[in-house]
């Protein structure tokens, strides 16, 4: 095509004067001369866009561009001369763009993947038939068998005899769920069966002292043959004060110091138990309150006037009376302490028989009421009083007979403390094994101070 040079110079289709331009002016020509200019206008624009310096800045953006905004082009549609450039999305998140060499390949026109430049097209899938492949991978179930993951069926299964106490094994093949054990004091169960004596020890001692011992059983048959159990613990008490009363005695102190360390060692090693508990009976028992009032005035943390009243004047007389034995020697307040101390855990064993119900299910009170056979009871406290009076023998045979009546004395107020209570209350609870055991203590004191 031949260019009319006195119609359009060539420095004006040289220009950057846009095509457009070029193109109007044909427009306005006649013939095809005007068209010739506009493709003359055109030309002009391709030559600008061609210049040498957009080149080297396109090339210069290329390399510094990073790699992973440099994203493989797909051909989409039209002729190669009117391609549209797009990105394939990821699989794992749909609006971020696949970096090179992640995703399918760049899909031609004609249904091949598009080869890289300067390589021949090979046929293979069109887009909307990849696409859909792929989403179907994707929906598909993947623990089916043949996804890569193993079917339960396809699992190997263990064909081995399960061991005699190992339970029903289930039809799967899985481990069996595990079965609950027995509650304690039921067939079955560890605990089950008369405790031995070490057991009825370290539940004696465990429950009605503060010493380090740890109870290894809590059941029924524990709790019975810790109660039969309880003197031996009293005893142990009972030589603890009337040793350390003795002692400062004999390096020169009054019987009163001597009676006040002798009554505060049972309160040191019990931390205080069985007072409180008769701070709260006398509390529970002043109230003139309903059995269930009562109780939970009894369970209050605090201690009322009559719990102090009856705290005091007790705690007075135990060491009125010790302060009386000690005056008499080392001997008779020191026997004398011992003598307290198991007569005050016999009448906790008499508590513990049966026929004695619990005020409440909760607590000591309900763990121990009616443990011990009635018979069992008895035997128990005509051997304290046995062992008390040989005790009272080695100050002579009237200190036998007076210690034997004590401690007979002593169980008896707490056996009628034990009937008052069960007719307010219903029963027994922790706190009027309590008061049983300070009160069987403090009568016994008594006796043995008056004689």
């Amino acid at each position: 095509m031949t260019r009319t040079p006195s119609l359009f110079p060539a420095g004006t289709a040289g220009t950057g004067g846009t095509g457009g331009t070029g193109g109007t002016g044909g427009t306005g020509g006649t013939g095809g001369t005007g068209g010739t200019g506009g493709t003359g206008g055109t030309a002009g624009t391709a030559g600008t866009r061609a210049g040498p310096g957009r080149r080297a800045r396109r090339a210069r953006r290329a390399r510094t561009r990073p790699a992973s905004a440099r994203h493989r082009p797909l051909a989409v549609g039209g002729a190669p001369d009117n391609l549209r450039r797009v990105t394939e999305p990821t699989a794992d998140d749909p609006s971020r763009a696949a970096p090179p060499g992640d995703g399918p390949a760049p899909v031609s026109p004609a249904g091949g993947s598009a080869p890289p430049d300067g390589e021949p097209a090979s046929p293979g899938r069109d887009l909307p038939a990849a696409r859909a492949a792929d989403g179907a991978s994707r929906d598909r179930d993947p623990t089916a068998p043949g996804e890569g993951l193993s079917s339960p069926a396809a699992e190997p299964r263990d064909e081995r005899p399960p061991p005699p106490d190992a339970g029903p094994v289930p039809p799967d093949g899985g481990p069996a769920p595990p079965t609950a054990a027995p509650p304690p004091g039921r067939p079955g169960a560890p605990g089950e069966g008369a405790a031995t004596p070490e057991d009825a020890l370290r539940f004696a001692f465990g429950t009605l002292t503060a010493l380090p011992v740890r109870v290894t059983r809590w059941d029924r048959a524990a709790a019975r043959g810790g109660m039969v159990c309880a003197p031996a613990a009293g005893a142990v008490l009972g030589l603890c004060a009337g040793l350390l009363g003795g002692v400062l005695l004999l390096l020169g102190a009054g019987p009163l110091l001597a009676a006040v360390a002798a009554a505060a060692v049972p309160a040191a090693l019990t931390r205080g138990l069985h007072l409180d508990g008769l701070a709260d009976t006398a509390d529970g028992l002043g109230s003139g309150r309903p059995a269930g009032e009562a109780l939970r005035i009894m369970k209050q943390p605090d201690i009322g006037p009559f719990g102090v009243v009856t705290l005091v004047l007790l705690l007075f007389a135990q060491t009125a009376a010790l302060s009386e034995l000690y005056a008499e020697g080392w001997a008779p307040g020191a026997v004398a302490a011992v003598v307290a101390a198991v007569a005050a855990r016999g009448a906790l064993t008499l508590a513990s028989r049966a026929g004695v119900p619990a005020a409440r299910p909760g607590g000591l009170g309900a763990a121990v009421a009616g443990a011990v056979p009635v018979r069992t009871a008895f035997a128990a406290a005509a051997v304290v009083t046995a062992v008390c009076a040989a005790a009272g023998a080695v100050l002579g045979p009237w200190a036998a007979a007076r210690t034997a009546l004590a401690v007979l004395a002593g169980l008896g107020a707490a056996e009628l403390l034990l009937r008052h209570c069960r007719s307010r209350f219903g029963g027994v609870t922790g706190d009027v094994f309590g008061a049983l055991a300070e009160t069987a203590a403090t009568a016994t004191l008594v006796v043995l101070a008056l004689g």
